[in-house]
Formats: structure tokens, C-alpha cells, sequence
């Protein structure tokens, strides 16, 4: 796996500390509040299950699975259900957790499902932003960092379903998804 990738972007500490940065202010700002976190599947499951370890406040944990993306590396912009909820969001306020915000389609919807639902608010937070792909407008309220327009993979990313157990975040080479 490492063989495929050009660098290194993110390391596993400078993950690891800007995880506990933003577990911190969740915490504060939810504490005392009936709250869900709604994690995206795939991506968002390692830096969700690092982000809930940190908090220390009582959290709902829920999880969705949509898809835009197939085997490609951009976003079709077309997002489906593929996992819904366990659970009523109802009267609760929702916290979406998303391994990157890429052209924000996703998300959009996301927020608006969960708005049409019944969330007493809806907040996004992720670990990863590529703002010059934005195509949609969406407030992040959680933001880890930003990083440039080029195909990242680890810490819960992938291509074509690998490199999603690398413990950084590091970009892939052109060779391997233009092959």
C-alpha cells in the first residue's frame, strides 16, 4: 500500500491531535443536550470512532451509508440511501461526522434529510475540506483541516475501496487510479 502513495499529508499524530481539538469542542458544546451523532459510512468510520473516544459527554451514535462516488474518484453529485438510521432524530440535535467535505452535494442532502426529519439542528464535522471543489454552499461547523485537490487516501479514505487502514493521510499516485 505505501509503495502507492506520492507523500504524506497528514501524519497519525497531527490526526490524532486535531481529533481531540475538535472531541473537545463538541463536548462543550453539546453537553447537557439530546444528541446524535450520525456517522457517514464508510470513510467517516475511523475518525468517528476516534472523535466519540475523546468526548466526554453522553453521545447517541447512529450511522448512514450513502453513495456518489462508485469505483471513480470525483463525485457523481447523485447521492442514494444505501444504509439509513437505526433510530428517530426527532427533537435531537444532529452532529453528521464525514471523513472529507469534497463538492458538498453529499452533505447538502444529508443536512436537508435530516432537517425534513425533525433535528432540532444540524451540524457537519470532518476531518478533512477541499474547499476549491466546493460546488454546493455548506457550513462546517467542526473542521479539521484543509487540504488540496488531490486524491488522499487513509485514515478511513479510499480508492476503489483500499488503503482505508493507513494510520496517515497521504495522497495517491496519478499511475494507480489512471491505470
Amino acid at each position: 500500500m505505501h509503495q502507492d502513495l506520492k507523500e504524506i499529508l497528514l501524519t497519525q499524530q497531527q490526526l490524532a491531535d486535531k481529533t481531540k481539538e475538535l472531541a473537545q469542542r463538541i463536548s462543550d458544546d453539546y453537553r447537557g443536550k439530546k444528541f446524535v451523532m450520525v456517522t457517514v459510512l464508510k470513510g467517516g468510520f475511523i475518525f468517528a470512532s476516534d472523535l466519540v473516544r475523546q468526548m466526554d459527554i453522553d453521545v447517541d451514535i447512529n450511522f448512514m451509508a450513502v453513495s456518489s462516488y462508485g469505483s471513480g474518484t470525483r463525485s457523481s453529485g447523485n447521492v442514494k440511501i444505501v444504509k439509513d438510521l437505526d433510530s428517530d432524530i426527532r427533537g435531537k440535535h444532529v452532529l453528521i461526522v464525514e471523513d472529507i467535505v469534497d463538492s458538498g452535494h453529499t452533505l447538502s442532502f444529508l443536512m436537508q434529510l435530516m432537517k425534513d426529519r425533525g433535528a432540532v439542528d444540524v451540524k457537519i464535522c470532518t476531518i478533512l475540506n477541499k474547499p476549491s471543489r466546493r460546488e454546493v454552499d455548506i457550513d462546517v461547523t467542526y473542521l479539521g483541516y484543509d487540504i488540496p485537490d488531490e486524491f488522499v487516501v487513509g485514515y478511513g479514505l479510499d480508492y476503489d475501496e483500499r488503503y482505508r487502514n493507513l494510520p496517515y493521510l497521504g495522497t495517491l499516485k496519478e499511475e494507480v487510479y489512471n491505470s
